[in-house]
Formats: C-alpha cells, sequence, structure tokens
C-alpha cells in the first residue's frame, strides 16, 4: 500500500489537461461494441474501471484494439452479445456492473459478475428490481451485492419505471436493457441527473425521445435498435478537473488553465457552488463536440466564503462533494451540505470518510445524517496530519481530494494508499506536482 504525504509545493499554474470523461468513456466502449461496423474513440480514459467495461465487451465478442491515441471498436450489433466464458471481473467499477447489467438483461445469455472488495459491498439491488420486471433472473449474494450470476430474458419484456432514487447509473441500465427489448421502454426521472446515456445514444442512432411532463423527465426508448459506428472524441472529465479547480482555488498565487473540460449542465453543479462561494472561474472557449458542451476553464486563486449548499444541486455533483468539503475547509465561514445519503453508498461511505480525513488534518467539521457543516479556516492553511495517515478507504476520491488539502495546509496531509487513484485518474499526481513546481 503507497502512502504518500501531500505537501505545499507552490501556486498552481500554466495549463493542462485531464483525463477523458469517465462516464463518456464507458458508453463509448459498450455502444460502439454494440454498433454494427467500426467506432473510433479518441481521449479515452484509460483508468481500471474503464479497462473493466473493454475486458467485457471483448468476452462478449466485440473487437477492440488500440492504435496510436485511437481506440477502434468492431461490434457484434444489439443482440449480437457472446456468451462470455469466464466470470466478468469487474475491478471497482459499479458503472461498468450496473450498465452492462443493463446490456445483458435484454439477451439470452447468462453472465457471472466479480469485483473487488469495496465493489463487492455496493448496493445492486436498486438495477436488480426494474431488471427483474423486465424478465431477467439474478443470482445474488446477499443483500443484492457481487458476485452475482444473472439470466438475460429474450425477448425482454418493455416496462415504464420510475426512479426511486436518482441515479444515472440506474437510468441507464433500463434504457440499455430497452435496446433489445421489442416495444417501447419508459423511464420517469423526477430528479434530473447525469443525461450522458440519453445523449449517446441519440448520437448511435437509438430511437430516443426525452419530454418534460408535471416537471418529471419521461424518456422513452424504442427497442428492437440498430445503433451506427461513431467516431468519439471524449471530453476531460469534469469530476477529475475538480480536483485541479478547487486546488487553484485555495492555494495562494494560483492561476491555470485546465483545458477541454466537459461541461455538461447535469455534470457542472461544483462551479455553480464554487462561484456562489466567490470562485474566480472563467470559461475560454465554449464549444460543442460530440453533442457535448466544452470549455476551457481559467481559474485563480479566490477568497471563499461558506455557503447552505442547495441539495438540489447534489445530483449533478454527486463525485465532487469530497473536494468541496476541502474547499469549505479553507473558506472564511460555515459551509452547510445536506441531501447526501446517497454519499454513503459509494466507493466508501463518503461523508464519514472525509469527516474524519479533514478533522485529522486539522479542519473543524460535524457528521449529520445527509451531510456535513463545515466550519472553515479563513484562507489559513490546514495544520495538516501529524503521525497518523488519513485513511482512504480504498476510495479514490477520498486520496485525490485529500492531496488537494495538503496542498494547502502546513505540515501536509499523509495519505495511506495512493493506489485507488488508479481507477480514475492516473496521472494525477504527475499533474499535481507539474502544475505546482
Amino acid at each position: 500500500m503507497p502512502s504518500h504525504r501531500f505537501t505545499f509545493s507552490g501556486p498552481l499554474t500554466g495549463r493542462l489537461r485531464v483525463p477523458g470523461d469517465k462516464s463518456i468513456s464507458h458508453r463509448s466502449i459498450m455502444f460502439g461494441a454494440l454498433a454494427i461496423g467500426e467506432t473510433r474513440v479518441t481521449g479515452l480514459l484509460e483508468g481500471e474501471d474503464v479497462m473493466a467495461t473493454t475486458a467485457a465487451m471483448r468476452a462478449m465478442g466485440a473487437r477492440i484494439e488500440k492504435s496510436g491515441e485511437t481506440w477502434h471498436i468492431h461490434g457484434v450489433g444489439v443482440g449480437g452479445l457472446l456468451q462470455p466464458d469466464a466470470p466478468l471481473d469487474m475491478g471497482n467499477s459499479g458503472t461498468s456492473t450496473r450498465l452492462l447489467m443493463g446490456l445483458i438483461a435484454s439477451h439470452g445469455i447468462t453472465a457471472q459478475f466479480t469485483g473487488d472488495a469495496s465493489l463487492s459491498k455496493r448496493p445492486m439491488g436498486r438495477v436488480i428490481t426494474p431488471l427483474s420486471q423486465m424478465g431477467a433472473n439474478f443470482d445474488a449474494s446477499e443483500g443484492g451485492t457481487l458476485p452475482l450470476t444473472m439470466h438475460g430474458a429474450l425477448p425482454a419484456v418493455p416496462i415504464t419505471y420510475r426512479l426511486p432514487v436518482a441515479s444515472a447509473q440506474v437510468k441507464s441500465a433500463v434504457l440499455l436493457a430497452g435496446l433489445n427489448t421489442p416495444g417501447i421502454t419508459t423511464v420517469i426521472e423526477p430528479v434530473p441527473t447525469r443525461d450522458h446515456s440519453e445523449r449517446m445514444l441519440r448520437g448511435f442512432g437509438a430511437e430516443l425521445k426525452v419530454e418534460e411532463v408535471d416537471g418529471e423527465r419521461v424518456i422513452r426508448i424504442h427497442g428492437d435498435a440498430e445503433l451506427k459506428p461513431q467516431d468519439v472524441v471524449v471530453p476531460g472529465d469534469p469530476s477529475s478537473a475538480a480536483f485541479f479547480i478547487v486546488a487553484a482555488l485555495i492555494t495562494e498565487g494560483s492561476d491555470l488553465v485546465i483545458e477541454n473540460v466537459g461541461l455538461n449542465q447535469t455534470r457542472a453543479g461544483l462551479i455553480e457552488v464554487l462561484r456562489a462561494m466567490g470562485g474566480q472561474i472563467e470559461e475560454l472557449d465554449r464549444r460543442e463536440v460530440g453533442g457535448e458542451p466544452v470549455a476551457d476553464l481559467r481559474v485563480k486563486h479566490s477568497a471563499l466564503t461558506g455557503i447552505d449548499v442547495d441539495p438540489e444541486v447534489a445530483p449533478s455533483m454527486i463525485d465532487e462533494f469530497p473536494v468541496l468539503f476541502v474547499a469549505a475547509a479553507l473558506a472564511k465561514g460555515t459551509t452547510t451540505t445536506s441531501g447526501l445519503d446517497e454519499l454513503r453508498v459509494k466507493e466508501s461511505d463518503r461523508l464519514s470518510a472525509m469527516a474524519d480525513a479533514l478533522t485529522l488534518a486539522g479542519a473543524r467539521v460535524e457528521e449529520r445524517g445527509d451531510g456535513l457543516v463545515i466550519h472553515g479556516s479563513g484562507g489559513d492553511p490546514l495544520p495538516g496530519t501529524s503521525g497518523v495517515p488519513v485513511t482512504t478507504h480504498l476510495d479514490h476520491r477520498i486520496a485525490m481530494a485529500m492531496a488537494v488539502a495538503g496542498n494547502a495546509s502546513r505540515k501536509g496531509v499523509e495519505v495511506d494508499d495512493t493506489s485507488p487513484i488508479q481507477t480514475s485518474f492516473p496521472n494525477f499526481m504527475h499533474l499535481l506536482a507539474k502544475a505546482a513546481a
């Protein structure tokens, strides 16, 4: 377990580019594998999670290879997935697991899903429920967790499903099952979540309609779809950019440009919240790439002020809360967050993990059932950790958030294990060192 002490190494300046968006990377591999012909993808995030998706699609018949900077995917067509010979190892990736369960649900094949210790604790029941209604069968571990075996249904039955919890992964699982299901599959979303699946399915040629009805999003997909191969350029991941946005805001003297960041409105909540706290974040050269809005972000050191974060914004920044808590710890005044129950079932319980980690680094934090209350330092560096490292619970976002905190501390912050960072942001430590050099 490689522990590491992150210390102040200077203001963040210059230009950098974060890895490709994880959500779009997963989907480009999956949808390319379901199209007939060759899909080409550039800017793919090559972290362990996306590689788990790639291995699974290969195991079910797609031909996927990389040459130079481009990934070439030769798909099998919707309905053409083959029975995998061995269990599909999902590693730490909840996205791979839930989306692939959806994909397989309407194919007449059986697949076994396994994962690491962290993934094996995460709830899959939220996907099992709607997919069972469509006709798939499951032999899951107690509590609906991995390892599990699923038997797809052919033909599956179209359903209308109202999401009980705001989850893009559950929505996507049902829509992907609908691709190979005769008739129209409908998902009703009371709270909008990231819409990459809808945008990209349309881009690949699926017949998909989104309507607003009584303040809810109603998404309908026509089954027996035929997907057409695409050229996909993956924008930079806003969840990865988040660490550098916060690091520049809280580190004196910083003036940093982060290039090619995806600014899909269902993902950009953190930028709104940081601006409300006084953060200077400027969008340069706003443009559209593959149906997704993109810009270069110029971020300067700013005096932040604590706010009450509106729980309505939570779905559009659910993965960014760990690093927002770091920004709050260095703001002036108190930041209150609520409505964050979902953070308790991520790679770790991110509320208690971040409360413990920030307290250890010298911040003043109160943990509540559904959020944290953070009393900021008024811009003064955090004291840092001494003797006892922060426990990351094998969670990449806890590790990176506390690395950012270390850069804004007096003594530095020691993190118990940096290896989980590989799942989403393999060159994070290199980029942080380079920006601060």
